[in-house]
């Protein structure tokens, strides 16, 4: 990437120029105008990899002897903005009402809440920063439900609630470590949600997408951001065999090998639209569901004895990837700057006591 770096003082403050040439592939990025944030990160990755010892915060970048890009390296502290109420919301001493399977309602402290949502996320080697961005989520949207319908399904579009202990025996080997990191993502979170003019946000949330978030009409606050760790990730790519019949069963519908099977439309970002199978049009979200496919971009392959679908990415690509911010925590970034990342546009709050 970068050939030679120096760093020289101008009188005021240490400068770190790092030097490339056109023949790379990075300097040809930089030539049109990548992205600072984007640009940012790799540097910061690029110091700490090789161990420059660096502790300034202007970085110039030099392609064949011109500076073209200057960067501020500094890390970044997200502003949290506190607001005072009468109501204790701390972990502890604020109880939310769920709502179990069959009807019945409980209530519950809001760290147990958070305890059992945050057990259902949990996969190979995640983060604490990770876990404590996904207890910010799931606190915002237990303050959102329990203000605006004072009570909380356990299953539902956003968060799945089990209590804790549902998880004994599949984390039989390590369930205190597990729930111990839990705990102490929640703690270090305590009291702090997010907001989009000052109203409370739905914690969209994906494992993996095609290489960027998406936005949506209906929710200003989402934003499309890059996300190219995803491409790597082990979700990115699942494959999803039926037998005719099989398929036939769950379309409700007669499927041969001489069916006719199509994608009718897809969107700008190829999530299927429409597809229609023999004579009945279903529309994505609907084959995704019957299905059970991890996302709607589908590809379809017909083979003589079964169907392959092929899907990329996990999820609705709306909001965090957890896999692109369990990488962004992987290089150092804490809770904050991967929320911020994810959701640029909303703000981090904080609830404190006030004092009588």
């Amino acid at each position: 990437m970068f050939y030679k770096y120096e760093i020289k003082n101008n009188g005021i403050e240490d400068i770190l120029y790092l030097y490339l040439t056109m023949s790379y592939e990075f300097s040809k990025e930089l030539g049109l105008n990548s992205d600072d944030q984007e640009l940012t990160r790799r540097t910061k990755n690029f110091i700490k990899n090789n161990g420059i010892q660096f502790q300034g915060n202007k970085v110039y970048l030099v392609i064949d002897g011109i500076v073209v890009k200057t960067l501020d390296v500094q890390e970044e502290k997200q502003e949290v903005e506190v607001l005072k109420e009468n109501l204790y919301y701390s972990n502890d001493y604020y109880f939310v009402t769920v709502e179990l399977e069959n009807n019945a309602l409980v209530e519950i402290s809001l760290k147990d809440y958070l305890l059992g949502s945050l057990a259902t996320m949990i996969i190979p080697e995640l983060e604490l920063e990770t876990l404590k961005a996904l207890a910010i989520l799931f606190r915002t949207y237990a303050f959102k439900e329990m203000n605006e319908n004072k009570k909380i399904p356990a299953i539902n579009d956003y968060v799945i609630y089990k209590p804790i202990s549902y998880y004994k025996l599949s984390w039989i080997q390590n369930y205190d470590d597990i729930v111990q990191k839990l705990q102490t993502a929640i703690v270090d979170t305590d009291c702090l949600f997010l907001t989009y003019n000052h109203y409370y946000i739905l914690p969209f949330i994906h494992f993996s997408n095609h290489g960027k978030t998406l936005t949506s009409d209906s929710y200003p606050y989402l934003s499309s951001v890059a996300s190219l760790w995803d491409l790597a990730s082990p979700y990115y790519i699942g494959i999803q065999d039926y037998s005719y019949l099989d398929f036939s069963k769950i379309m409700k519908t007669t499927v041969t090998s001489n069916t006719n099977i199509e994608i009718l439309d897809v969107d700008d970002h190829h999530l299927v639209k429409k597809i229609q199978i023999g004579n009945v049009v279903f529309t994505g979200d609907e084959l995704r569901n019957l299905l059970n496919l991890r996302s709607k971009n589908i590809s379809i392959i017909v083979n003589k004895n079964f169907i392959r679908f092929i899907i990329k990415g996990w999820g609705n690509f709306l909001g965090l990837s957890i896999f692109g911010a369990n990488e962004l925590a992987k290089n150092d970034c804490d809770y904050a700057n991967i929320l911020k990342y994810y959701f640029p546009k909303v703000t981090l709050n904080k609830y404190i006591k006030e004092l009588p």
